[in-house]
């Protein structure tokens, strides 16, 4: 153990033979901890597996050497799918990344060369994985548009139906980003900007750091003439249409994605945490093998 990274390294030793197991294991046992405490060692079983020819000992030495690899890769990759997930409560990964309950050997469960299972693992974790990201996404995407400067968030939770003059032939309500340092300026000019401006139209419906959002009632045909002169003084039109249905439809798709993204972590992260397990004891199996077939190779 490395004091400095707190990092534990696994290693798999085979070691040679001497008259009886138990003497290779004093041997080791007497190298690695006397004086120099370099490892906690236990014994690591592997069943008694056949020993086939020299060819097909090389053949299975490169093909557990890729296995390895792509195993390794699965099982890293749920891991790191894990700490995606659970974004905030990254303290929580290690207690949810633990393989049969903390406890790996080579026995853990039957020795059984089922490596479709690693496949099909590796398979549904890119289904769930592309299926929750997009989702995620598409939350994202929408607090996104409900965040930000006024200038660009979406105002359908901060304006209101009071806020507007609707249904009138003759009058329009516009919106207005003004900057908190030209208030007093707009304050003064708003009512002369145009012809045809409300008096005491004006309201600030919100503000953020720098700016106001404020409210002003015209006359339709007034309002090229005020956009263009509020633009000289920094006060900036907001395109806005005030819109019931379209704003009530964002509401509900942003509680439908939130809802189905709280329904789906449990069971996600339950698939992860179950799927881990199985791939890291996989990854044991295959390093067990080939322990078995190099050690004979050698």
């Amino acid at each position: 153990q490395d004091k400095d990274t707190k990092m534990t390294e696994f290693w798999l030793i085979s070691a040679p033979g001497e008259k009886t197991c138990q003497q290779t294991w004093e041997k080791l046992h007497a190298a690695t901890t006397k004086n120099n405490n370099l490892s906690t060692n236990s014994k690591f079983n592997i069943p008694d597996l056949k020993v086939g020819t020299l060819d097909v000992l090389v053949g299975l030495s490169d093909e557990l050497a890729k296995l390895d690899a792509f195993v390794e890769g699965v099982v890293k990759k749920v891991a790191q799918y894990m700490a995606d997930v659970l974004e905030d409560s990254k303290d929580k990964v290690q207690e949810n990344l633990l393989a049969n309950g903390g406890k790996v050997s080579s026995d853990t469960v039957p020795f059984l060369f089922i490596f479709k299972g690693v496949n099909q693992i590796d398979n549904d974790l890119k289904a769930r994985a592309s299926a929750y990201n997009n989702l995620k996404g598409n939350l994202q995407n929408l607090e996104r548009k409900n965040a930000g400067s006024l200038l660009t968030r979406s105002l359908a939770d901060i304006v209101k139906k009071e806020d507007f003059v609707l249904d009138s032939e003759y009058l329009v309500t516009l919106l207005v980003i003004v900057p908190k340092l030209n208030y007093n300026d707009w304050v003064k000019q708003y009512e002369t900007l145009a012809e045809m401006v409300v008096p005491r139209s004006s309201n600030v419906l919100f503000e953020d750091q720098d700016s106001y959002l404020c409210n002003v009632t015209l006359f339709r045909k007034a309002v090229d003439d005020f956009k263009h002169k509020a633009r000289e003084y920094k006060f900036m039109v907001r395109d806005f249409q005030y819109n019931e249905e379209e704003m009530k439809a964002d509401k509900e798709e942003m509680n439908r994605l939130s809802t189905d993204k709280k329904k789906q972590f449990g069971p996600l992260v339950r698939w992860l945490k179950v799927n881990f397990s199985e791939a890291f004891i996989a990854w044991i199996h295959v390093k067990a093998l080939r322990v078995f077939v190099e050690s004979v190779l050698r």
